[in-house]
């Protein structure tokens, strides 16, 4: 649900007087004159943005600068905040997710009118899709030309957080420069509020120039309150579970944002539960264990498992396409469904809907149900992924298998790693063992090209002692082959895995499928050695062979590198159809 807080008051005359008169400049002031910020002796809207910003605890800021802008982007000089500047805004949005996703902060996201705000909307929605919390703050033309009109400002929109208003949380917008730090908080609550997700600042250009003489933005409180079960309901919940005779789990990543990892582990072992974790949840449950059905949701054998369970518990999951093997998925048993958004509770099943963020829920489970035991869930368990590998080693896919076993060999246990939309990403949603939980990301919740990159990029930035993974396809590379010189320019440590097959490779599999030929997925591509290398980035060409090799060591090497395999991989077929 998208909730608008609009503080809209007519412009004063200074106010726009500000924007085409902006004030001088002057040096900050060190520290040891007496200042533990570096506060100029004049200051304007944007240090009331950034002011508020690191008084909430903000560290790290994604962007980049537009005309608009220029007042948030000049406080930042005066502020102690780290700013990561990406070449396309879609990038920076990515960048921010993935910041949000691995710190389980708000991220910061800085951005100009118009054009440079509307190319932010791939990232916010997948932003939005996968709970990622990011706090969007846009510049607006100056006051005297808001409320529709057609006054023909530069980047003039009639009203440009509608454009924004279907895919974030809440939107807020800001007319008078004591508004700002309020309508910042607020925003920032309502990011990190279970279910996370983005959020919508604007603050017109005039507003952010105009000098103030509020004192500096101290420490603020916007911590968000708990999202807590109702009690007659987990107690419900508790007593279908004990008396269950095949209860089984879906572990969603509402538990990865929760981090509540060792509670499922927990609640599955007092309950001799089988798990399996959506591609969003993957790490949420260790993948050896007895109990653990992995990731093998577009198996058809898992479906049949989860479909005979009688007391299904859905933790952090909309059972949405993919975590429900495209819709075909009909349980048969009792589901119960706990959720943080309230969206999604029965949204595609019925359930004794849970509203409640999944830790909290799942803590109260613990301590409410009794323990039981069955023999035979593990046994069960490891038929089904007997069948499951069986199903696999009847297509030939012996390269796919070697070439995602020497990415997991490569990289370490604690690295995260980013997966654009591509063929080795769908096969790591299934296949792949992320280790730990909060390491393995995607672009599933929105299915945009170009994630994997960029948002790696941000989870560098959040950690930058150790190495991070991106992966994508030539097709996907492509959207964000700009970003090597940001990767360059900070010396970020990522390491981008490209897989070249020459196309789009999974939509040439659909098509030909489908339509016995493709269309428009062949692509002309550079040489991507050459142009990493060109950025100054250290490249490498190689081989499924050499693979596991080569990504170890260039993992290992400070700063960024590419490593380009030039590989024709092949999905496994699909059981849904």
């Amino acid at each position: 649900m998208t909730h608008d807080h609009d503080l809209v008051l007519r412009p004063t005359a200074a106010q726009t007087a500000a924007a085409l008169n902006p004030p001088a400049r002057h040096p900050a002031t060190t520290p040891q004159e007496g200042a533990t910020r570096h506060v100029s002796d004049r200051r304007n809207g944007g240090d009331l943005v950034v002011e508020t910003l690191a008084g909430l605890g903000a560290t790290t800021v994604f962007g980049l600068p537009g005309q608009h802008a220029l007042g948030m982007f000049d406080a930042l000089r005066r502020s102690d905040l780290a700013y990561i500047g990406l070449r396309v805004e879609n990038n920076a949005g990515f960048a921010a997710d993935a910041y949000g996703r691995v710190t389980g902060q708000v991220a910061p996201l800085l951005l100009s009118t118009g054009p440079g705000a509307l190319t932010s909307l791939a990232a916010l929605q997948e932003a939005a899709a996968a709970s990622a919390p990011v706090l969007a703050i846009s510049s607006q033309i100056p006051t005297a030309g808001l409320g529709g009109g057609r006054h023909g400002y530069l980047h003039e929109l009639r009203d440009q957080k509608a454009s924004f208003r279907d895919i974030v949380k809440s939107v807020h917008t800001v007319r008078h420069a004591s508004q700002i730090p309020s309508a910042v908080a607020a925003a920032w609550e309502s990011a990190l509020s279970a279910p996370h997700g983005p959020v919508w600042v604007e603050i017109p250009q005039d507003v952010l120039l105009a000098e103030v003489t509020l004192p500096v933005v101290s420490a603020m409180d916007a911590t968000p309150h708990d999202l807590v079960p109702r009690p007659e309901l987990t107690a419900v919940a508790a007593d279908l579970l004990r008396n269950a005779e095949r209860p089984a789990i879906i572990a969603g990543g509402g538990v990865v944002r929760s981090d509540a990892s060792g509670k499922l582990l927990a609640l599955a072992e007092k309950l001799d539960a089988p798990v399996v974790t959506t591609f969003g949840g993957k790490g949420a449950f260790p993948w050896e264990h007895p109990l653990s059905m992995r990731s093998w949701l577009e198996d058809r054998h898992t479906t049949d498992f989860l479909e005979d369970a009688d007391v299904l518990l859905v933790v952090g999951s909309g059972l949405g396409e993919l975590s429900s093997n495209y819709h075909t998925f009909a349980p048969r048993g009792r589901v119960i469904q706990i959720e943080a958004d309230l969206g999604k509770l029965e949204s595609n099943h019925p359930a004794l809907g849970i509203h409640a963020d999944a830790r909290t829920a799942l803590a109260v489970l613990l301590e409410t149900v009794e323990e039981r035991r069955d023999p035979a869930a593990a046994e069960r368990v490891s038929t089904l992924l007997a069948k499951v590998r069986e199903r696999i080693a009847g297509q030939e896919l012996t390269l796919e298998q070697q070439v995602l076993a020497a990415v997991r060999a490569a990289l370490p246990d604690d690295s995260p790693s980013f997966w654009d939309m591509t063929i080795l990403a769908y096969w790591a949603w299934s296949a792949f063992d992320a280790r730990q939980p909060n390491t393995m990301h995607s672009a599933q919740g929105a299915g945009g090209l170009g994630y994997g990159f960029p948002a790696a990029l941000g989870a560098a930035a959040a950690e930058p002692s150790r190495p991070v993974l991106a992966v994508s396809g030539d097709g996907g590379a492509m959207y964000s082959i700009a970003e090597l010189a940001t990767a360059r320019q900070y010396n970020l440590p990522v390491t981008w895995l490209i897989v070249d097959d020459g196309g789009y490779g999974i939509l040439r599999e659909y098509m030909t499928d489908a339509f016995g030929e493709a269309t428009a997925t062949e692509l002309s591509r550079p040489d991507f050695v050459a142009l990493a290398e060109s950025f100054g980035v250290p490249a490498v060409r190689t081989t499924p062979e050499s693979l596991r090799e080569d990504l170890a060591k260039s993992l290992a090497e400070p700063g960024p590198s590419v490593v380009v395999l030039p590989a024709l991989l092949r999905m496994f077929a699909p059981t849904h159809l």
